[in-house]
């Protein structure tokens, strides 16, 4: 099969959107880890494939894939690249498109700047929603890792975090505990993992550790799970700043009851061509 792609990133997150709503396409896991392959492949951090909705009442459909194979619930990054990408390709000339995902249903608005506001949902903090392994509700939840105690918030976004703040953001410490988080036994489903940097009530620094990923560029939903659990800690402002290895996005989240609000950029690389 020729398989037709584009390659998109949201601050250095990188994907392979592939339009499945004009031609039917199916992806098994060795060739999605093939196409992921960065030296043999393309190479992607996740593949999002564009489908025709199962509700009339919504515009598209997409998955989302890591280059491990493994599907996702969510991707706020991706989302982005997506709204881009079905405007680029004519696909709609919609500028507010809701699209159901996984996790369920989303909006997405593309602004006259072309940036791209997306509403992520409500966030939980119910640990059997990620799921985590906790005995009762807690603001800050212990978790050993090697030895050492942190403290964590876990926060669900449509897919799973684990928040920790930091003084300091290291190589050392996202490379050494982002891996044993992610695969602690209190997450059955694994979980992504954001070491979060507080500068000010409206502005910090962020690196996420990504299920079967590894640290990316940016992470969007990781940048909502770590703003809405400061927030709860009461360590942020409704309205922040996140600064990403890759760049920055906006979040907003007025508290419970309400959706996070995440805005940022999407950028086409290129299109091309592949054998499956």
């Amino acid at each position: 099969m020729l398989l037709k792609f584009t390659k998109m990133h949201g601050l250095g997150n990188d994907f392979v959107v592939v339009d499945a709503v004009s031609r039917k396409v199916y992806f098994n896991k060795a060739q999605i880890e093939r196409l992921g392959d960065r030296n043999r492949g393309i190479g992607f951090d996740q593949l999002l494939v564009v489908e025709p909705p199962s509700n009339p009442d919504m515009d598209f459909r997409y998955r989302i894939y890591n280059c491990d194979g493994s599907e996702v619930e969510h991707c706020g990054n991706g989302a982005r690249c997506f709204a881009k990408f079905v405007l680029d390709r004519e696909l709609t000339h919609k500028r507010i498109i809701d699209v159901e995902t996984k996790r369920g249903q989303i909006q997405l608005k593309v602004l006259d700047d072309g940036q791209v506001c997306v509403d992520m949902g409500e966030p939980s903090f119910v640990p059997a929603d990620l799921p985590f392994v906790a005995e009762g509700l807690m603001d800050l939840y212990p978790i050993d890792v090697a030895g050492e105690t942190f403290e964590l918030t876990p926060v669900s976004v449509g897919n799973p975090h684990a928040v920790i703040r930091v003084e300091e953001l290291s190589d050392a410490i996202v490379e050494r505990v982002g891996p044993i988080v992610e695969d602690h036994e209190r997450f059955p489903n694994n979980v992504n993992v954001g070491f979060l940097q507080v500068l000010s009530s409206d502005e910090v620094n962020l690196r996420v550790y990504e299920r079967g990923v590894g640290e990316t560029q940016a992470c969007g939903t990781g940048a909502c799970a770590a703003v809405v659990a400061g927030i709860k800690q009461g360590w942020l402002a409704a309205d922040v700043l996140v600064h990403l290895p890759g760049g920055d996005l906006r979040i907003s989240w007025q508290g419970p009851g309400h959706s996070i609000q995440m805005t940022g950029p999407a950028e086409k690389v290129f299109e091309g061509q592949i054998y499956l």
